[in-house]
């Protein structure tokens, strides 16, 4: 039997299933970093998934990213 392909399938809901690209395609086609993509990721599916807790999700990988930026 053929296994089916991750990018055909979500686990844990369908946030993004009507999406025109994923957030991880989306990353991985534009070598976008760990941090970034978590930003995306929460920016993304926020009204369809888990509200205002993932625009503040977003936020602190952002704050987390502009901390690291900064002490370089």
């Amino acid at each position: 039997m053929p296994r089916k392909r991750a990018s055909q399938g979500q686990i844990g809901g369908d946030h993004y299933r009507n999406l025109a690209i994923q957030p991880a395609h989306y990353c991985h086609l534009n070598g976008i970093g760990f941090m970034e993509g978590c930003v995306i990721k929460y920016v993304t599916r926020w009204k369809s998934k888990g509200g205002v807790e993932d625009l503040r999700k977003a936020r602190h990988f952002l704050d987390l990213l502009i901390e690291m930026e900064e002490g370089k």
